[in-house]
């Protein structure tokens, strides 16, 4: 597919008009394609799942075949998810940025001479989740750097003296005082994994997570955004999503887009996904995020991928995974046209926060829910606030929930599997 480089606003708002007509006008996304590309949607929206070969045609798509691709992957994911899109109202809480990797897009990350703080304690982690009950927030979202341990000594006294060996070691034990003296429930969110580790976190997590990002071997290759990123190689990631599935963990994860791939290895990305899907079915999530390029990094002068880019990534995934997988792109990647998505196949905004910023983005603040309820309905849609584990997950067995927190999800849950008293109940509790 012929991509553009990142729009403009003005570029943005014509696109914005010209793809909304278009799609939304278009009755068969059939009519015009060219054959073989006309073959692979059709089965798509027969329901069969795509080989390799057909997902890997969707990357020939043209530009003009976008609005068609588009109103394709939301006529599936209708037939999986109906009407219905979701949020999970959240804190987040950076435990540390310290981290082992250094990848070349990141800001996030900070080594101890930068750091006001090594870590979190735990009663700042208390407070902000607090604040977060107090506001009708439901997810404890957990981000922290790489194993810091393993690069910083800093940050191994700093554990020792608390009588951690591990920064997922403290990690557990932030999550439990979450569980014990909120109405929060933990998602962590650490990176790589050991079966033992997944297994010990597992009884304080609703959820958990990482984004698998890429497939692609290149990226940690000399010049490449993860070259000294170990954690990031595409076997560690994939051990990791693996073991998830093999001790039933709702898990999410998702790809990375614009960071030096090509459309290929984007589709590789999500065929990997797909298969621990088939496999374990317990890939509550999928995140297409998109790469922006941030000052004082090596990626900084890196083109961002544009609106088109982002809109073919988020169609082939729906077409690509199918009607019963939840794909989310945070809106607040992409303000002033995140829902141009809901009419390429999402159903699932993220997490929202009233009370802290996306450290990970922080140039880029969360939409208000009262905007994200007003776009989401305009365009036909009923906005939900969900848990940090998917209602699926809540309803279809006790498989997927710790003895810890079977007890305390299902309270929350209303019949459906959704937060319970709605969207009503959470924006009461708005100031």
């Amino acid at each position: 597919m012929a991509l553009q480089p990142a729009l403009s606003q003005g570029q943005g708002n014509r696109l914005d008009d010209t793809f909304l007509l278009a799609s939304r006008s278009i009755q068969d996304p059939l009519e015009g394609l060219p054959e073989r590309l006309k073959r692979v949607v059709g089965n798509a929206l027969e329901g069969e799942t795509l080989s390799p070969q057909e997902a890997h045609l969707l990357a020939a798509a043209a530009p003009e075949h976008l609005a068609a691709l588009c109103r394709a992957a939301s006529l599936i994911r209708e037939r999986g998810k109906g009407h219905v899109v979701t949020f999970s109202p959240k804190v987040f809480i950076p435990l540390t940025r310290l981290c082992r990797d250094l990848c070349g897009y990141c800001t996030f990350r900070q080594n101890p001479q930068e750091a006001t703080q090594l870590y979190m304690d735990t009663d700042q982690v208390l407070e902000v989740a607090r604040a977060g009950q107090q506001l009708g927030c439901s997810e404890a979202l957990f981000t922290l750097g790489e194993r810091p341990e393993q690069r910083y000594a800093e940050a191994k006294t700093w554990l020792a003296r608390r009588g951690y060996r591990t920064t997922l070691d403290y990690l557990h034990q932030a999550c439990r005082l979450v569980l014990e003296e909120t109405a929060l429930l933990p998602h962590g969110n650490p990176g790589t994994m050991s079966r033992r580790e997944m297994i010990h976190l597992r009884e304080v997590n609703a959820s958990m997570g990482t984004m698998l990002e890429s497939v692609s071997p290149r990226l940690a290759g000399p010049g490449g955004p993860h070259e000294l990123a170990p954690s990031k190689g595409p076997r560690a990631r994939i051990s990791t999503l693996r073991m998830a599935g093999e001790l039933n963990i709702p898990f999410t994860t998702g790809i990375l887009m614009g960071i030096g791939e090509t459309l290929a290895e984007r589709v590789d990305s999500l065929l990997a996904i797909r298969e621990l899907q088939r496999r374990y079915g317990h890939i509550q999530e999928v995140i297409v995020q998109n790469f922006q390029a941030k000052p004082n990094t090596a990626m900084a002068g890196h083109p961002e991928p544009g609106l088109e880019d982002l809109l073919w990534s988020v169609a082939a995934a729906r077409l690509i995974l199918g009607p019963d997988c939840n794909i989310q792109v945070p809106p607040n990647l992409s303000a002033g046209v995140y829902p141009l998505f809901l009419l390429a196949g999402i159903n699932d905004w993220g997490g929202i926060s009233p009370v802290t910023i996306d450290y990970v983005n922080p140039e880029a603040p969360w939409p208000q829910v009262s905007e994200l309820r007003r776009t989401t309905e305009a365009l036909g849609f009923v906005l939900k606030p969900r848990l940090p584990i998917y209602p699926e997950y809540i309803l279809e067995g006790d498989e997927y929930l710790s003895p810890l927190l079977k007890e305390r999800i299902k309270p929350l849950a209303d019949d459906h599997g959704y937060l319970k008293g709605g969207i009503e109940r959470y924006a009461s509790l708005q100031p």
